[in-house]
């Protein structure tokens, strides 16, 4: 990602994920990285960020989208991730 807006570095949650982009009139599918982080002083919220790569995007221009989340926010966002993994886990083990 040559034209890349978020910072990738040791600490990022995930740098190479499958994302996709959907539209009324596209959908596109490419690279991503999905960051999670907050301030070290001084945190006041939660920031989840994504961003696809546009080198394999046609109909996007280079952006990053953010979240800013609450502590509350953040844990509810974590409990429903821990409940659908679980679905995901059991399903692959009844395979």
């Amino acid at each position: 990602m040559p034209d890349r807006l978020l910072k990738i570095n040791a600490y990022t949650t995930f740098d190479t994920l499958d994302g996709e982009a959907e539209s009324h009139e596209f959908t596109e599918e490419a690279f991503a990285v999905l960051n999670v982080t907050a301030p070290r002083k001084n945190p006041q919220a939660v920031t989840l960020e994504l961003e696809l790569d546009n080198t394999q995007l046609d109909h996007l221009p280079a952006h990053a989208d953010r979240v800013t989340l609450s502590a509350e926010q953040a844990r509810d966002l974590a409990e429903e991730l821990e409940k659908y993994a679980s679905r995901v886990e059991a399903a692959r083990d009844e395979e």
